[in-house]
């Protein structure tokens, strides 16, 4: 396995000034080691994540530096390259660790954490002949959620009325993913978690007429749209400047939405329901939910970073973590005996994701290679501009191109389909 090794610069230019100056006594006998982490989190959520890991202090004299970026991928990519990654890096995307891990790029983990990484968050991989654990979630989100201000009229947990449902497709390099979540998200619920598992692992064409009703029903469910609102929502951010539920005019009534959106809505009455109930899904399937998770892996070959590892996943870190993070930013952890967020839409938001739920299906267009996933997200936006079925024809077409081609490089280290769907706590 061909791995490469980060260079230590600087280190190397400090022992060469302790050789000039070993005879003053100028130097110390060590130097304190410094683990580099790589995140997605900034403001807010990235100063809780650093807070929490500047007090994993375990007496070895060990520090810890974190480098949060909004583009990570791109980041990750160039220190790859440069022959200097960190040495601990947290994806989402379980597509792209699989990369990492056929290119040698990654490290094993140790037995302790790889007690915390199971399916559909952490699966193990055969790669080079060995069947191994290469990432543990750190914190997880629960997607298949609908959420709306308090008021709105229902019947019997279903909505009474057509929602008028807001969308922000807009997200920098990867806009198009709230558009992905929802095709993933009916697909779901209409065929069911073996269906949704053989699809994001490539073994269902896109051209499936089950995976093309998905789409159609995205488009009906959404309605007819003018082309103001069209462009409207392909330049507005999923998040909007303060939420969908008050950035959208026309006003919208709900939004489809991961977990993660609580904190715009933090001190809004809304309410969150699963999306089951909205999705014209089949009910032996409600029980299923898409979700996502940040998961973190070894990206040198120092032990020290196999053990950051271990520490980050334990509940010490989860409860340190939970304890600086603001109101509506408290993570979600994958087990019922982790700490939880307090918060009322958080504590019910949990107790579906650790205890309710029947199935978690782990985000398909994460699990996808990445030049499947990326193909989606440019094609949900080009069918969102032109919801007719011409077109999405000819989008389907062209996905089932790019997945062929994608198999031809799928093994070894292929994502196995018994690592996207689970219960929860494994």
């Amino acid at each position: 396995m061909s791995r490469r090794t980060r260079p230590r610069t600087a280190f190397r230019v400090f022992l060469a000034t302790c050789l000039l100056a070993v005879t003053a006594g100028a130097c110390g006998s060590e130097r304190p080691e410094t683990l580099v982490v790589l995140g997605p989190w900034t403001g807010p959520e990235g100063k809780a994540f650093e807070a929490m890991l500047h007090r994993l202090d375990d007496g070895t004299g060990k520090s810890y530096t974190y480098q949060g970026t909004r583009s990570l991928r791109e980041t990750l990519g160039a220190q790859l390259e440069a022959g200097d990654p960190p040495d601990v890096a947290i994806l989402n995307s379980i597509g792209e660790l699989v990369e990492h891990a056929r290119a040698g790029h990654l490290t094993p983990l140790d037995r302790a954490a790889t007690a915390r990484a199971y399916p559909p968050w952490a699966p193990r991989l055969d790669v080079d002949g060995g069947r191994r654990t290469y990432w543990v979630p750190l914190k997880v989100d629960l997607k298949s959620l609908v959420w709306s201000k308090e008021g709105e009229q229902r019947k019997e947990g279903r909505p009474s009325d057509r929602p008028e449902w807001c969308v922000g497709l807009a997200s920098q390099a990867t806009s198009g993913w709230p558009g992905t979540d929802w095709i993933e998200d009916i697909l779901l619920h209409r065929s069911g978690p073996a269906t949704y598992t053989r699809w994001a692992t490539g073994d269902v064409r896109w051209r499936d007429p089950r995976v093309r009703k998905a789409w159609q029903t995205w488009a009906a469910l959404l309605g007819k749209r003018t082309k103001a609102s069209i462009d409207r929502s392909l330049t507005t951010p999923y998040v909007g400047p303060r939420g969908l539920l008050d950035s959208l005019e026309p006003r919208c009534t709900h939004e489809h939405q991961s977990a993660f959106i609580r904190y715009v809505y933090a001190h809004d009455r809304v309410r969150v329901d699963p999306a089951a109930g909205y999705l014209g899904g089949r009910s032996e399937h409600d029980g299923a939910y898409e979700v996502a998770g940040d998961m973190a892996a070894v990206f040198s070959d120092n032990p020290a970073a196999r053990a950051l590892v271990d520490r980050l996943s334990g509940r010490r870190a989860r409860t340190l973590w939970r304890a600086r993070a603001e109101d509506g930013l408290q993570p979600f952890f994958p087990d019922a005996s982790d700490p939880q967020p307090t918060d009322p839409t958080g504590r019910r938001i949990a107790d579906i994701l650790t205890a309710k739920a029947r199935t978690l299906c782990f985000d398909a267009s994460d699990v996808m290679p990445p030049g499947v996933r990326d193909a989606f997200h440019r094609a949900v936006l080009q069918y969102f501009g032109d919801p007719t079925d011409r077109r999405l024809d000819e989008l389907l077409g062209r996905l089932d191109t790019v997945r062929t081609e994608a198999a031809k490089d799928a093994a070894p280290g292929r994502m196995p389909e018994s690592g996207v769907c689970a219960p929860p706590g494994g």
